[in-house]
C-alpha cells in the first residue's frame, strides 16, 4: 500500500496511528538528501544520506522509486520492500505523489491511497504549525500541494484527514480488507 498526499496533510500521523493498531504492518523507511528536522532519527524517520550516496542508489537500481521534492531527493530502497512482500508481510510506503506514480508503474498491484486535507486553510495551518519550514520553503510546499491535490483522482482511494482517528480507522479497515484478499 502506498500512502501519499501533500506535505503537511498528516500522512505520518495517520500512518503511525495505523501502525499502533496493526504492528505487523511493515513501514518502509525512505532515504533522503535533506537534513534531519529536530527530533528526527536516522534509520527511523528517514535514512539521511548524501547526494553522492543517493546518486549511487539511483545508478545501481537500488530504489523502487525516487522523487525530487522542494529541492531535496527522497526514495524508497527497493530490496527491503521486495523482501517483505515476498515474505507475505503487509507493507506501507509513505511517499510523495511523484513517487506514488512510479510505484503504480513498477508495482501495478499496489493500492494507492491519497490523504487530502479538509481544505487549503487547514493545510496551510498544519504546515505553519509544524514550525519546520522557513517562509520560502513553506511557500514552495504550498505551491506543490496545489498540483498534488489535483492528482488525487489518480489514486485508488482518497481519504480526507479532518480527524486523524477517523482517517486512520478507514486506512486500518482498508489494510484488513487487502490482507484478507
Amino acid at each position: 500500500m502506498v500512502v501519499s498526499g501533500p506535505s503537511g496533510v498528516g500522512k505520518s500521523t495517520v500512518v503511525r496511528a495505523v501502525l499502533d493498531v496493526n504492528p505487523q504492518i511493515w513501514l518502509s523507511v525512505s532515504v533522503t538528501t535533506r537534513s534531519p528536522r529536530p527530533g528526527e532519527v536516522d534509520g527511523i524517520d528517514y535514512f539521511f544520506i548524501t547526494d553522492s550516496q543517493f546518486d549511487d542508489l539511483v545508478s545501481s537500481g537500488g530504489l523502487l522509486e525516487w522523487a525530487e521534492y522542494a529541492g531535496n531527493r527522497y526514495g524508497t530502497p527497493a530490496q527491503p520492500v521486495l523482501d517483505k512482500r515476498m515474505s507475505g508481510s503487509p507493507v506501507i510506503l509513505e511517499i510523495e505523489v511523484q513517487g506514488a506514480r512510479e510505484v503504480r508503474h513498477s508495482a501495478p498491484d499496489a493500492h494507492l491511497v491519497f490523504i487530502a486535507p479538509p481544505d487549503q486553510a487547514t493545510l496551510r495551518a498544519r504546515l505553519m504549525g509544524r514550525g519546520t519550514e522557513d517562509s520560502a520553503d513553506l511557500a514552495t510546499r504550498l505551491a506543490i500541494a496545489d498540483s498534488e491535490l489535483a492528482a488525487a483522482a489518480e489514486f485508488d482511494l482518497v481519504l480526507v484527514n479532518a480527524d486523524v482517528s477517523e482517517c486512520a480507522g478507514a486506512l486500518v479497515a482498508l489494510v484488513a480488507d487487502l490482507t484478507r484478499n
